[in-house]
């Protein structure tokens, strides 16, 4: 979302911290550039023969640290999904491939290119999701957005079968495709989708555009959503990338805003999320406000996930990742920035299956990046 560089190292100061609540500006999203490669870890020493190699300290509460690189030199990641059995898929936004990447290894099959898909501008291969032996993938097509499904039986050798549509008709553009998918705990498909730049489809409830939406697996209204015949479950978006449920089963989703702020939304059915009327916190009738802004040069976020009591949320221009502690519908306490500038843009986080750690997916061959030795990577994060 066209915004200029972020300048400086470490976390954010404590006056900027205390601006939480945020967006994306009127340009393609996140065009920030990083001025490095990403470090390079020195090898560790040698054990002696009197010594066993020691085991770096797990993190503190509500604290992070980088166990390792999964694997490296992948192509315009976006989408991951974990497998039973704790193996990743990973789609390439335009390579229009899908990888599975082996959990314990980091090696890599390329499960094929999927038939349809057509890149361009923030377009392309983008969210995936998995459930029943299907693959599910949001994509941009010659005439659409749309979600399809595809067989995968998860077993070696296995290839991707053909896509079968699941939802049609969701607005295009070059910006604002939204893109992020999952299933929630109650079985049900949601969808984060944009508004393209055509900001009048958020408030209108008869478009899919600058929405979440929630569907059954096979792409039908599902039971219980606030408008009738609708997959429709909240409005007045900009452009949605990120949806986590926390312990309760509370929805939360990130958002890009404009010029000014960008947003962590906790969401409930039917509600009016403001935009392009509001942006960030508003206190006006009719409105949701967000439970958390920052500034845009801060965060442009896209990827979030829930793990020990806190949502923690990738940064595209802001170049970190942010921990916001939760305590039922609220936040518990100030955000908390981790890895500033130290990997470049920041796509998508993922809960591991057990939940004590989060796979993190840098963004730096998205053509916004300045890519680096390795880039782009999958990092395993432990936190506290």
């Amino acid at each position: 979302m066209g915004r200029g560089r972020v300048v400086g190292k470490g976390v954010a100061g404590a006056a900027a911290v205390l601006l939480l609540v945020a967006g994306c500006s009127s340009s393609p999203d996140g065009d920030g550039r990083r001025t490095g490669s990403p470090p390079v870890p020195s090898a560790p020493p040698a054990p002696s023969a009197s010594s066993a190699p020691s085991t770096p300290p797990a993190p503190a509460a509500g604290g992070m640290r980088v166990a390792g690189t999964l694997t490296e030199g992948l192509r315009s990641p976006w989408g991951l999904a974990e497998l039973p059995g704790g193996d990743l898929l990973v789609s390439s936004r335009d390579e229009r491939t899908i990888t599975r990447v082996d959990a314990p290894t980091g090696r890599r099959t390329t499960l094929g290119e999927v038939p349809g898909v057509v890149p361009g501008g923030e377009g392309g291969l983008m969210g995936l999701a998995v459930r029943d032996g299907w693959v599910y993938a949001y994509l941009t097509s010659a005439s659409d957005n749309r979600i399809v499904r595809m067989r995968y039986g998860g077993g070696a050798g296995d290839r991707l079968g053909a896509p079968e549509p699941v939802l049609t008709g969701l607005p295009k553009g070059l910006i604002h495709n939204g893109g992020r998918i999952a299933f929630g705990p109650d079985g049900m498909l949601y969808a984060g989708t944009g508004e393209t730049g055509r900001t009048g489809l958020a408030q209108d409830k008869g478009s899919l555009g600058g929405k979440i939406l929630r569907m059954t697996p096979e792409g039908r209204p599902a039971p219980g959503n606030p408008f009738p015949d609708s997959v429709v479950y909240s409005y007045g978006h900009r452009n949605v990338q990120g949806l986590a449920w926390d312990a309760d089963g509370r929805l939360w989703a990130s958002e890009f805003g404009q010029n000014t702020w960008d947003e962590l939304n906790l969401i409930e059915p039917g509600r009016n999320y403001g935009w392009p009327v509001v942006e960030g916190t508003a206190g006006r009738a009719g409105f949701t406000d967000p439970v958390a802004q920052w500034p845009t040069d801060q965060a442009s976020p896209s990827g979030i996930a829930y793990a020990r009591g806190a949502i923690w949320m990738a940064g595209l221009r802001g170049e970190r990742l942010w921990r916001i502690p939760l305590s039922g519908a609220e936040r518990s306490g100030e955000p908390r920035a981790f890895l500033k500038d130290e990997y470049g843009r920041l796509r998508t986080v993922l809960a591991t299956g057990g939940g004590a750690g989060l796979w993190l997916v840098t963004s730096e061959t998205d053509t916004r990046g300045t890519p680096g030795p390795g880039d782009d990577r999958i990092l395993r994060l432990e936190v506290g």
